[in-house]
């Protein structure tokens, strides 16, 4: 009984040694393909050496960068997106100085209107209380309407002489044509291959408009009442450097009919538009510098009256001069800075420097005797057209209507709808 535990565990060996038993396989030769002894890290790292090799290897003999067969310099595209950022920082202190100095011109003209009525009111009040035995309530009013009378003319003298609502139209141009000329990078950016003179042309275009309107107030700013009336000029005096362009045609979109209509066009812009321009900017300066005289010296006159109101020897001029002068001065004050009459006269100039610079444009394409230095004819001719608010056909007629108004000594057409 001791043995069968012993032979029923070996019978139990036998049957699990003969469950694992696994049939012999035929045997087949194949081979497998031979992986390469090079470590796969060791392979990353060479190809990736060979093509920094190669990359780096033009980089080296050129630093201009090649897009399908124009070059362009990074150098030149560097400076024109500096030009870029200092214009866009240009455009938003314009747009805020000027924001400000149109506050200015309401502010100071409510509050100066406020202080001269105050000046009238007061020197009435005390004219009636001149014919009692009342004196202290008399002194005060007759000296509180003298005060306000004083400090309005000094406002006056300073208002007039800076012209908030003109400096605001100087900044509202300066931001304008400061948008313009950003966008005109954009373009040279976008659909030419920018060279050294092209950022050299905007550095110039940018400094121009700096000194054509200066953002300080003393010391830089622009003369309020010149002696003579000229256009605004924000562009280089300088000749632009063109580079000769070649297009389809030889002639670079030029015609000799081309060249005629523009010399008119030319003809009828300084014959009738600047002109025009520059005689209603002198009629505003000299209404604007009418008013600006008469402000001061209204209320200088009423506050002389008003020391004298109450007294029986004076007392009849003495409260004209220091209500009814009063008065005329608040209504002249109204009509110069409520008018904006400063701004209407940097409007007029303004607008003359528009023609001025497209006489100038077309003047400097037709004096230039290599045609394809000029401006592409057709491209100038449409600019003109939009400048002038006019089709190319409309352009064409302003042509034909001057032949014959000077042929029949009659009125000529203006050549702009626009302004």
């Amino acid at each position: 009984m001791a043995t069968l535990p012993q032979s029923s565990s070996l019978w139990q060996r036998g049957i699990v040694r003969s469950s694992l038993l696994v049939p012999k396989l035929p045997t087949s030769h194949f081979s497998l393909p031979k992986l390469p002894t090079r470590d796969l890290v060791e392979e990353l790292s060479y190809r990736s050496l060979n093509i920094t090799t190669h990359i780096e290897k033009p980089l080296h003999k050129n630093t201009s960068t090649r897009v399908g067969s124009v070059e362009f310099d990074p150098m030149v595209i560097a400076k024109l997106y500096l030009l870029k950022e200092a214009i866009e920082d240009r455009i938003e202190m314009h747009k805020n100085i000027g924001e400000q100095r149109n506050n200015w011109n309401h502010l100071l003209l409510n509050s100066i209107n406020a202080i001269t009525l105050s000046g009238a009111t007061m020197a009435a009040l005390a004219a009636t209380i001149g014919t009692t035995t009342v004196a202290p309530p008399l002194l005060a009013l007759k000296l509180s309407s003298t005060l306000l009378y004083l400090s309005a003319t000094g406002m006056l003298c300073v208002i007039n002489k800076i012209q908030p609502s003109q400096l605001a139209e100087e900044q509202r141009n300066a931001a304008r044509l400061f948008k313009q000329l950003h966008a005109q990078i954009e373009t040279t950016l976008a659909i030419k291959n920018p060279t050294i003179v092209d950022v050299k042309e905007a550095m110039e275009k940018v400094l121009a408009l700096d000194k054509a309107f200066p953002l300080p107030l003393l010391g830089a700013m622009l003369d309020k009442f010149p002696s003579r009336v000229e256009p605004a000029v924000w562009w280089p005096k300088r000749k632009p450097e063109r580079e000769a362009r070649f297009w389809k045609n030889d002639k670079n979109g030029w015609t000799v009919e081309l060249e005629e209509e523009m010399k008119e066009i030319l003809g009828v812009m300084k014959r009738r538009d600047s002109a025009e321009y520059l005689r209603l900017g002198q009629i505003a300066l000299k209404v604007n510098r009418m008013l600006a005289i008469s402000g001061p010296l209204l209320t200088g006159l009423a506050a002389f009256g008003s020391a004298f109101v109450g007294l029986s020897s004076h007392g009849s001029w003495a409260v004209m001069f220091g209500v009814v002068a009063g008065v005329l001065a608040t209504v002249v004050n109204t009509l110069e800075h409520g008018g904006q009459v400063g701004m209407v006269f940097e409007m007029y100039r303004s607008t003359a420097g528009i023609f001025k610079l497209m006489e100038e444009t077309i003047e400097g394409n037709l004096d230039e005797g290599n045609i394809k230095r000029r401006e592409n004819g057709e491209l100038l001719e449409m600019d003109v057209a939009l400048k002038l608010g006019r089709s190319l056909s409309e352009l064409n007629g302003v042509v034909n209507t001057s032949y014959s108004s000077r042929s029949k000594d009659g009125s000529e057409e203006f050549a702009s709808k626009l302004f």
